[in-house]
């Protein structure tokens, strides 16, 4: 009997718990949202996160709060973000550098990437774009290769620095192509485009809205991009992998919560992701910046995560970089 009544008010009490959070993702939100960016303020990832946010801001009748936590390759936004409170008022913005790389560089990250947040959805997939000095013979990707094996591999492949996403890229593609070039690390991606710009380097690999309009004026010539296939938002551009079978490295931007986020407040939040990547101005302003448009499930995007660091392990290391 005394059992019978402890477990009764034991299910009363967790029923209780499910409906108060039902009823709080129902009135969610009621408060502005701190949405943590763990990049640099005008980068490519801060900049989708602004629009994704000003969106988010109209949608939800909230306002979504930027707040840049740069440093680190994104591990110290993570970490912060991984610590604060769960309750859906502090939402993270990640993307590739912390969540797929970092585990391969260092030993001793402060968060794990599967387990220490609640996965929402992705919500944008930006193409790299394969650039080359248009006073150069290189039209095509097989004219690259050709243009790298007649250099005897040492043309340059400019790069943001060790460890970037256009320095990942460019090992991706030498080691899956199986050809030769010499590294060329800048201090950014502003220098190392300039330099192919210049002719210092020869070829780079960078994020796509860095180099629209160069593009445009002439001063770099887009040969492919490091999308699966071929995307309307680049209309007749080739994707590297019609040349080299298995090449894919977009810079993906995704939506994250602290991992006890109530289940009711993370649906609310990804239902609101899904209005906002619906929202006109939303879709306008990617395709400006040259970013795909993709969503998921909670469990779709934790897989997503989980593969593409399978994938960047052996990248990772063909780069030479070291777990720190």
């Amino acid at each position: 009997m005394r059992f019978t009544r402890s477990f009764t008010l034991l299910l009363a009490s967790l029923l209780g718990l499910a409906t108060g959070a039902s009823a709080v993702a129902a009135d969610y939100p009621v408060r502005p949202i701190r949405l943590i960016v763990p990049n640099a303020a005008g980068s490519s990832v801060d900049t989708l996160g602004r629009i994704f946010a000003n969106t988010l801001t109209v949608v939800a009748k909230q306002q979504i709060v930027v707040d840049n936590r740069a440093g680190a390759g994104g591990l110290i936004g993570m970490e912060i973000g991984k610590d604060a409170q769960p309750d859906g008022y502090t939402l993270l913005s990640a993307s590739t550098a912390a969540m797929v790389i970092g585990p391969h560089i260092h030993k001793n990250l402060p968060f794990d990437p599967l387990k220490d947040y609640a996965f929402i959805s992705l919500f944008g997939n930006t193409p790299n774009i394969l650039v080359v000095s248009p006073s150069l013979p290189i039209k095509t990707v097989k004219d690259l290769i050709d243009y790298n094996k007649s250099r005897g591999g040492k043309a340059n492949m400019a790069s943001a620095g060790v460890g970037s996403q256009s320095h990942l890229a460019g090992v991706m593609f030498l080691n899956i192509a199986k050809t030769e070039a010499l590294h060329v690390p800048y201090k950014g991606g502003g220098p190392s485009v300039a330099a192919v710009v210049s002719g210092e380097s020869q070829w780079t690999i960078t994020p796509g809205p860095a180099v629209t309009g160069l593009v445009r004026g002439g001063k770099l010539r887009a040969v492919a991009h490091t999308l699966p296939a071929r995307t309307p938002l680049l209309g007749d551009l080739p994707a590297i992998a019609e040349t080299v079978p298995g090449y894919q490295y977009g810079g993906w931007n995704g939506l994250l919560a602290p991992a006890k986020t109530p289940k009711p407040v993370l649906a609310r939040v990804r239902d609101l992701l899904i209005q906002t990547t619906q929202n006109a101005e939303f879709r306008r302003l990617f395709e400006q910046q040259m970013t795909e448009i993709v969503t998921n499930t909670p469990e779709e995007f934790r897989r997503f995560v989980e593969n593409e660091t399978k994938v960047m392990g052996p990248v990772v290391q063909a780069a030479g970089l070291t777990a720190k």
